[in-house]
């Protein structure tokens, strides 16, 4: 081979190796998205939905990034920015103060789910009906309510509640998950418990359950679950802002992957990823949007 056809294969071998690694380069930064960060509180309805939409947007090129935050917290945090969405405002009576806060200083993309509520819930055997009658039976409920974690709206509610009854029992803070196993432990054992509750929620599928009736109104009527985004977002992130605007569903679809997550050594986001899978005619819906 002459000195000139060597050269000139050394250097059609350089451009191709350039080229080359140009066309990766466009690949992966057509790819590359960008970093979506949801911050969410943990309620089991907010760990299903909140991996969901980190399945849907992971599914379209996102990385995502996902917080679990106090209630108040996670407001502030997409206030601040340093959180780009949650998908569990609970609107308009139980994040209301955190919404009057900052509510000027996020998008509100509208609802996610309709059909929420919020009481105080306990077995369906149980005696008492109503709010109202807890005094009467305060022993039997050995003087205390089984609450979640201290900054949920609904534990600021439910005192609220016992102020407006003039209640004898106490409020004991705790999480979601301390509240279903007290609720599980007295279930078996045919004992009274009233825990804070809300719909929707998997304890709903898994034992007879029923609200205690409110007359004085205090918890409000139904809610709605919204989505809240960090201004700016929009710009920044269109495809992503679009998808988290579109995404909608149902108590009963909700629940499925609440459920899910209950069974034992189960992983919410590996569920969510199947949930999403197998549901991409409603997926298809969030993504077109």
């Amino acid at each position: 081979m002459n000195k000139q056809l060597l050269n000139r294969r050394i250097r059609l071998a350089s451009l191709a190796l350039v080229a080359g690694a140009g066309l990766a380069a466009g690949t992966a930064q057509a790819q590359d998205k960008g970093s979506v960060h949801l911050a969410y509180v943990e309620w089991s309805s907010e760990v299903a939905s909140t991996n969901v939409v980190r399945a849907v947007l992971e599914q379209q090129g996102f990385d995502v990034e996902m917080t679990s935050l106090s209630a108040a917290a996670m407001w502030q945090a997409v206030a601040s920015g340093d959180a780009d969405a949650i998908v569990a405002a609970w609107l308009p009576t139980t994040h209301a103060d955190y919404m009057e806060r900052v509510g000027d200083e996020v998008d509100d993309l509208g609802v996610n789910l309709d059909g929420t509520k919020l009481g105080l819930v306990v077995p369906a055997y149980s005696d008492v009906d109503s709010i109202a009658d807890l005094n009467d039976h305060a022993d039997d409920f050995n003087g205390e309510i089984i609450g979640i974690d201290p900054g949920a709206g609904l534990m600021g509610l439910t005192e609220d509640v016992i102020e407006e009854y003039d209640l004898d029992l106490a409020l004991r803070s705790g999480s979601g998950a301390t509240m279903t196993a007290a609720l599980e432990s007295a279930i078996k054992n045919e004992e009274d418990v009233v825990v804070t509750g809300w719909t929707p929620h998997w304890k709903f599928a898994r034992w007879d359950l029923k609200y205690l009736e409110d007359p004085e109104n205090v918890y409000g009527g139904a809610e709605q679950i919204h989505t809240i985004a960090r201004q700016g977002l929009e710009e920044d992130m269109p495809e992503a802002y679009a998808i988290l605007d579109a995404f909608e569903w149902t108590p009963e679809q909700m629940g499925e992957v609440m459920l899910m997550n209950q069974e034992e050594d189960s992983d919410p986001y590996e569920n969510a990823k199947q949930w999403v899978e197998d549901n991409q005619d409603v997926v298809q819906e969030w993504i077109d949007g």
